[in-house]
Formats: C-alpha cells, sequence, structure tokens
C-alpha cells in the first residue's frame, strides 16, 4: 500500500508539470458599452455604468410608503435608491478566442450582472438570468467556434425596482473556462464534509476526517479520480488517496484523516489546497498505470471546520460557543459603486476585523465570489444572504415578479456556488419578507429552508423577521433553523419563551444613524420621528430646516430602531441571544433614513463607517466592546469650538476600561466609572452608562482635553489627548495597500504599501488638512484637486458627506469635516504612481508617491 501510495504522489507530480487539461480565462477588462447600441465607448469590466452620476432627485424619484418603517402614507423619497442614473438599457460587447481543434465543453460564468442579463454567443442566444445578484452560468459550448468569438449581453434596469442603490452593468468577474473533452468535474457541484475528532493515533493525537464528493460530467464508469491535500501555508504535509467511483452515481468520493488538523476559525483562517484530478485510465505514464491521462483538474481551497447552533451551546464553531459579533453589509463600495474589486473588500474586511467583527451578513443579497474568498483568507464569518422580497412586493418592480419561477433557482445557485466556502456559516433565505405574517408563508420558508438543506445539509438556515409576534402565530418563525429577530428588543423574551429553539439571533440590530465629525447640541437621544411626514411626531418645520446631517455623539437611531448599548444588554446578561449583525458596518448608497424625504440627502447614515470608508465616532465604541485583543481610549467630540466658550458640551470616552478621569487644560472634571447593572434589571437614566465614560457637564474652553483611563486594579493603563486647532497649515495623506500602509512623510525605502502591477490593484488615500502640530481642522470644508501621474490613475474620490452632489470620479471635492479619500489606480506596468493633492485657497500641496510592483 505504501509504494502504491508513493507512486500515486509521484504521478501527480509528474501530470501536474506536464498537463493544462482546464483553463479558467478572464474576460475581465475592455470591453464596448453603449445605451443605444449605436455609439459605444470602451470601459472596464467589472463595471457600474451609473456611478458617474450625475447626482439628480429624478432618477428612480418614488413617491411610497415604506411599511418597514411603518408608514402609511406614501410620500416623496427622492434618494431611495440613490439618485444616480441606474435605470434604462446597457449593452456590453468583447471578442475571446477559442483554440483551434477545440472539441471541449466552453462555459461562462458571469458573478453578477444588473440586471436581467441576456447572454449572446456569436449572434445567438446563449443564456438568461434574471437576478441580478446572483451568479449564473451559460453553457457555449453549441455557439463557439476556433478563432475570434463574439460575446454580447444585454441589461435592464427598471424604475422602481430596489430599495436601495443596486448599481448598473456587469458589475462583477465574468470567466471563461475550457475544458479539453466534454468529461468533466462538476466544481459547482464539489462538497466537503468535515467531521471532528473521529479517531485517535495511537499517540493519542486527534484526527480530523474530511470526505470530498465530486460530481462528475460525462464520464464513464471507472474513470479515475485522485484527490490530493496540501497544508496550510505551503507546509510539506501531503494526503493523497484515489477516490473512487461511486457505482452508478456519477460521484467520486475521496477520504483524508488528518492528525493534527489546522482548523478555520476567524482567528485562525487556515486554508488547505484541495487538488482534483480527472483521468481517462488509458495511455499511462510508466509512473502510475491505473491512472493515465490528466483529463480535467480543479483546484480549490478548503478550510476544515463545523457549525452547530443549539439550545445547550447556542452557536459552535468547531465546538466552541461564541456570540456573533457581526454587521450587515450592502454590496455597494461608496465611490465605486457596485462595481466589485479585490482591494477595496479586502479594506473593507480589515477595517471591521481590527474594530472586533468576526461576521458579515450580505444584505439583502447574494454575495459575489471575490468577497467570499477573502473572508475565507482573512477569517470573516458570513450569513450567505439571498432575497429581499418573495410574492408580497416591498417595491413596485422589485424581485417579487420572479420570485415563483426563478426563486428555487437562485437558491440553488447562492448554495451551489459557495458551499465551498468555510467563511459561510449559515444560509438567509430572507429579510423582512412580508409573508411572515401570512398564510402560507410558514410553508414557502420551509421549501426555501428544505431546498438549503438538500444541497448543504452541513450549515443552518435562518432569516431576519421584524414582526415577530406574526412570525410565531403563522409557525412562520418556529419552522427556521435559526430565528432571527431584526430589532424588536422589546420582544426578545416574549418570543424566546413561545419557541421551541431555545436561543435568538440579533439577525439586524441597531440602526444607530451619525455623521463622520458632526456633533449637536444639546445632546439627548433621539428617534428622529419628527423627519418623517408619517409620523405622530412630524414637525414641518424640523424638515425644512435640517441640515441633512445625524450627531456624531451615538445618541441618535430611528423610531423602530435602537442604540449600540441596548442591543449589548440583552448579549450580555442572556446567553440565549446568540449574537448580532449591526445595520451597517459601512454606509451605503441610498436609504437615507432619517432624511428620506429630505434633499440632497442620498446615502445612508446607518454605517459604522462612512461612504469613504472613515471610521466614524461609533467604530471606536464597537471596537472598545468587541476588540479583546487590543485596548480601545478614544475621545468625543473634537475639542475646536470658537463659538462655544463657556457653553456645556459633553465629552465622551469610548474605551474598554471601565474607569477614567477627565481634565480639560489640567483640571479635573471628575473620575468615573462605568455603571454596574444586574442582569435584566435596567435602569433606564443608566442606558448610555455601562459602555461608555460620559462628562456631560464639561463646558468649552479653548486648549487641551485628556483622559486618564485606570485599569481593574485602579492603576493608570493609559491616556489620550485632543487639542484645539490652530490655523491651517498643511495637507496629510495617509496611504492604504493591500500591501501595507504608509504615512504622510514616509521615506520610499521604509514606504511598506505599494501597489500591484495588475492594471486592477488599488491605493486609498486618506487626505486631512491640519493645523502645523498634525491637529485636524474638524470642520473645514476646503475644495481639493487631484492629479496622477507615473504608472496609474486616478479613480475615484469621496468625503463621506451623504449630501454632497459633487460626483465621484471628477478629480476635485470638499473636504467633509477635514477629510476625503482619495482613490488612485495601479496600471499595468511597474514603476510608481504620484498623487497630487492641491488647496488652491490656502496654497497648500501634498505629493503622495507609491511604488507600483
Amino acid at each position: 500500500m505504501k509504494t502504491k501510495l508513493l507512486a500515486l504522489v509521484a504521478w501527480i507530480v509528474a501530470a501536474t508539470a506536464t498537463a493544462q487539461p482546464r483553463q479558467t480565462i478572464s474576460l475581465c477588462g475592455e470591453w464596448q458599452f453603449s445605451h443605444d447600441k449605436e455609439t459605444w465607448q470602451t470601459v472596464s469590466v467589472p463595471h457600474d455604468w451609473a456611478i458617474c452620476g450625475p447626482f439628480d432627485k429624478k432618477w428612480d424619484l418614488q413617491r411610497v410608503a415604506i411599511e418597514q418603517n411603518g408608514e402609511t402614507e406614501a410620500t416623496e423619497k427622492s434618494g431611495r435608491s440613490g439618485a444616480l442614473p441606474w435605470i434604462g438599457e446597457g449593452h456590453y460587447k468583447r471578442t475571446f478566442s477559442i483554440p483551434s481543434g477545440f472539441q471541449g465543453h466552453a462555459e461562462l460564468l458571469f458573478d453578477g450582472a444588473m440586471a436581467e442579463p441576456t447572454v449572446y454567443v456569436n449572434g445567438q442566444k446563449a443564456g438568461y438570468w434574471a437576478y441580478g445578484y446572483n451568479t449564473f452560468r451559460v453553457d457555449a459550448t453549441p455557439f463557439v467556434k476556433p478563432g475570434e468569438n463574439l460575446l454580447e449581453v444585454d441589461l435592464l434596469n427598471v424604475e422602481e425596482s430596489s430599495r436601495w442603490y443596486p448599481g448598473a452593468g456587469i458589475y462583477r468577474p465574468v470567466t471563461l473556462i475550457l475544458t479539453p473533452q466534454q468529461a468533466r468535474i462538476d466544481d459547482w457541484g464539489i462538497t466537503t464534509i468535515t467531521q471532528l475528532n473521529a479517531e485517535k493515533t495511537k499517540n493519542g493525537k486527534e484526527v480530523t476526517k474530511l470526505t470530498v464528493e465530486v460530481p462528475l460530467i460525462d464520464v464513464g464508469e471507472g474513470l479515475p479520480v485522485t484527490m490530493e491535500l496540501i497544508a496550510p501555508y505551503g507546509k510539506e504535509r501531503i494526503w493523497c488517496c484515489p477516490a473512487p467511483q461511486r457505482r452508478g452515481s456519477g460521484k467520486a468520493i475521496g477520504t483524508f484523516m488528518i492528525p493534527d488538523a489546522m482548523l478555520w476559525t476567524p482567528e485562525t483562517p487556515y486554508l488547505y489546497t484541495l487538488n482534483i484530478n480527472l483521468c481517462d485510465g488509458k495511455s499511462a505514464p510508466n509512473v502510475f498505470d491505473d491512472f493515465g491521462k490528466l483529463i480535467d483538474r480543479k483546484t480549490l481551497k478548503v478550510g476544515l471546520r463545523t457549525v452547530k447552533v443549539s439550545k445547550d451551546g447556542g452557536f459552535q464553531l468547531n465546538g466552541v460557543t461564541r456570540k456573533l459579533k457581526g454587521v450587515c453589509l450592502h454590496h455597494d463600495l461608496g465611490p465605486l459603486g457596485a462595481a466589485v474589486n479585490k482591494a477595496a473588500l479586502i479594506r473593507q474586511i480589515k477595517t471591521m476585523k481590527a474594530m472586533g467583527c468576526d461576521a458579515i451578513r450580505t444584505a439583502h443579497n447574494m454575495p459575489s465570489q471575490m468577497q467570499m474568498d477573502i473572508c475565507d483568507s482573512l477569517g470573516m464569518m458570513v450569513m450567505a444572504e439571498s432575497f429581499d422580497m418573495w410574492v408580497y412586493a416591498k417595491c413596485k418592480n422589485g424581485y417579487a415578479r420572479f420570485f415563483r419561477e426563478w426563486a428555487d433557482r437562485d437558491v440553488t445557485n447562492l448554495v451551489k456556488a459557495n458551499r465551498r466556502h468555510p467563511s459561510i456559516v449559515m444560509w438567509s433565505i430572507g429579510n423582512e419578507i412580508p409573508e411572515q405574517g401570512m398564510a402560507g408563508g410558514r410553508q414557502m420558508a420551509a421549501h426555501l429552508q428544505d431546498l438549503c438543506h438538500q444541497l448543504d445539509p452541513t450549515r443552518p438556515v435562518t432569516q431576519g423577521c421584524d414582526r415577530p409576534d406574526n412570525a410565531v402565530s403563522t409557525g412562520f418563525l418556529p419552522t427556521m433553523d435559526v430565528p432571527g429577530l431584526n430589532y424588536r428588543l422589546h420582544r426578545y423574551q416574549d418570543t424566546y419563551d413561545h419557541l421551541w429553539h431555545g436561543f435568538l439571533l440579533g439577525s439586524e440590530t441597531t440602526s444607530t444613524v451619525s455623521s463622520r465629525g458632526v456633533y449637536k447640541f444639546p445632546v439627548k437621544i433621539d428617534d428622529n420621528s419628527r423627519y418623517s411626514s408619517w409620523s405622530k411626531n412630524y414637525d414641518p418645520q424640523a424638515i425644512k430646516n435640517a441640515d441633512g446631517q445625524c450627531s456624531g455623539y451615538d445618541v441618535e437611531d430611528c423610531s423602530w430602531s435602537n442604540l449600540p448599548d441596548d442591543d449589548w444588554r440583552w448579549q450580555e446578561d442572556y446567553d440565549w441571544v446568540i449574537g448580532e449583525f449591526v445595520w451597517t458596518g459601512y454606509d451605503y448608497l441610498g436609504e437615507p433614513t432619517p432624511y428620506d424625504e429630505y434633499w440632497p440627502s442620498r446615502s445612508s447614515y446607518f454605517g459604522i463607517c462612512d461612504l469613504a470608508g472613515l471610521p466614524k465616532d461609533r467604530y471606536y465604541l464597537y471596537r472598545s466592546h468587541w476588540n479583546k485583543d487590543e485596548h480601545t481610549i478614544h475621545l468625543l467630540p473634537h475639542w475646536t469650538w470658537p463659538d462655544r466658550k463657556g457653553e456645556v458640551t459633553p465629552v465622551y470616552c469610548y474605551t474598554d476600561y471601565d474607569e477614567a478621569e477627565l481634565f480639560v487644560n489640567g483640571k479635573s472634571q471628575g473620575r468615573i466609572k462605568k455603571v454596574k447593572e444586574e442582569k435584566g434589571k435596567w435602569n433606564p437614566d443608566d442606558r448610555l452608562d455601562r459602555y461608555r465614560l460620559r462628562w456631560n457637564d464639561v463646558k468649552y474652553e479653548p486648549g487641551e482635553v485628556k483622559v486618564v483611563v485606570y485599569d481593574a486594579n485602579g492603576n493608570v493603563a493609559g491616556e489620550q489627548v485632543m487639542r484645539t486647532a490652530g490655523k491651517p497649515a498643511k495637507l496629510k495623506a495617509d496611504v492604504w495597500t493591500q500591501s501595507g500602509e504608509a504615512p504622510t512623510g514616509a521615506s520610499r525605502a521604509a514606504m511598506q504599501a505599494a501597489l500591484r502591477a495588475d492594471g486592477e490593484d488599488l491605493a486609498f488615500v486618506t487626505v486631512s488638512l491640519t493645523d502645523k502640530s498634525g491637529t485636524l481642522i474638524p470642520q473645514s470644508s476646503d475644495q481639493l484637486r487631484f492629479s496622477v501621474s507615473g504608472a496609474g490613475h486616478f479613480r475615484a474620490v469621496c468625503n463621506g458627506d451623504a449630501t454632497s452632489l459633487e460626483p465621484f470620479t471628477q478629480p476635485t471635492m470638499k473636504l467633509f469635516n477635514g477629510q476625503l479619500v482619495v482613490v488612485v489606480q495601479a496600471a499595468k506596468q511597474k514603476g510608481s504612481l504620484t498623487l497630487t493633492i492641491t488647496d488652491d485657497e490656502r496654497g497648500l500641496k501634498q505629493k503622495v508617491t507609491i511604488p507600483v510592483k
């Protein structure tokens, strides 16, 4: 047996070195685009045709009542879907080549195209998919020919088909997959099952069992399949096994027994490499006569991990109970629009992980494969969501048009395309579905959940319900593997008492609203209902006088939502609350609550980070509660208030320490501690004092504010200082890239930040206006302009202001509260890229040079 396995290893090495059975060809890059098929322009896919603007309230101007917000009367919602020109037709075309003599299988893989894509190959209709968020495959074999082939894609976006900005165009990658014969591996059919502690070795080591099932297409009985598993980070640990076909099933089964397995978790995102080889069993090389010539090979990353949710253990990853610390993410990438980009996604996930977040919910749609690959490699758990509506429409032309015909196909594609990702820990079949309170809703939920189970028995299924009483009484919520509640904290206990599960998930929580760097006085908790004409608290004068901004003190929410502190009380005091997904990790285009009746508001305020990706103060509140590896000390608001001398200006400190003392110009404002509460016995007056330190009576005077924090023993553990800003003196530029970060003034030798010369990589440059000491000028709104030379070009700019109508794709923009972010893109040639930032008003200029390698 040992000799046979050694021969198998040798055969795999030889086959890998000589054969190229499968070609995966990216069809990203240059395409031709047109709205009318008469005038064409060259664009780069992934592409969002609407993100260039202009912003205008006329685009998809909706007059509706948003039932999810409790509205009963229709009102004008000018920025609901982003106020960008995403409606209409779009047409794309390009050519691709097929090798001479090709007689195999050709497949086109679209990761997403908005919306209703119809695909033509050489003038013949080859495929169609209704849902713009889903990945789908097109069998192009009957339509291709050797040599040059024409690929065309027609798209259609209709008005009132989305509750937020959906984007427009081929906004995710397109791939051509060629296999030399019709016999091939069905890569969407591959499944893996991990079993921990399957057995023990003689010396007592725990052994993990990995079972791999591989469907084969157009393969006769007996064609051999081999598998090879390589340990993470290229360590010299390789397991090989023949994978015999199960007779009559068209599937090959492989089993690996792995001692001391390196398990996938958010903290240790270990990924094994799995190679699957399909052979012809003849024309055998001398190495190993049983296998023969390689026909097809599929390589994928595999994470070894298990998921379980139960009354006794709550949510468990690899048998270890943990509470989900999650955020919801919309699919747009701020100034890039819906066009997916690897660097932008990495920046998002790394920023969330640094906050202590360990999970995301892809709200409310199917994720991109690129995003899931990144979550696998960086260690971010995922609730992969599917739909925002079923049959009952939330907006006039939404997915309800397609649900009955397409829902099963969409769920099938979601699960098949994504079940290989260890980061995905549960599926979600819906968000705030109106059928939760209707006859027949339970049966629909059960059907979709059963379909998920058939395709993937290893993960639980959930959905977010916002009407728990109705959802319980109809049997809708009891049907789910994981009962998810959106908000409704006041119904948590009663809902828990009426369910059999023994646990609840906060599938969508909080919806606190804030604007970066904006602080409103006097400081008070506010649900913003005065801005909504449907509310009993509506004040027409309030909306008339509104500025379209929310306070950064993190005391504002909505009439149907709450503050972060409220969710944490439930999660800390009750084991049966298994975690949360905060709405949202980042601001997103569209849905500008509470200003959805105010123009020019056109993007959300819910984000922990703003639309440019800059952290709001709330980021540090979550970091202080979630990040147990690093300490947090963060003061707010800024301390430059020339018109507030002598006025009460409360100071908050977000920190993981329980005690601190505040000083203003050396004078103590008091040493205080966070409030301790008994389980479930919550004093409304202490609502903000369990997780925050607040000095509510501080009177502003220019100078220095310092906080000193103390550990549990009363010893000084750290401090933070903020100062009143002087006159504007310089522009500060901080660079973020995939490879690292670099502050203003970093030498070329010291700069870790670099771009890849692939024509796609991005650098995000945070620009700040400061005084000569580096203190931010916190209310500055200077107009800046940008130019790029060398190996790259300007891509976009964003300042995080939800009311700004300046286009993202023009190289000029105003600072918003002293900051903005410029995005530059690498060329395909190596060299360096230089970004020049100019403030003409003040005669300031800053240059940033980034290596392109």
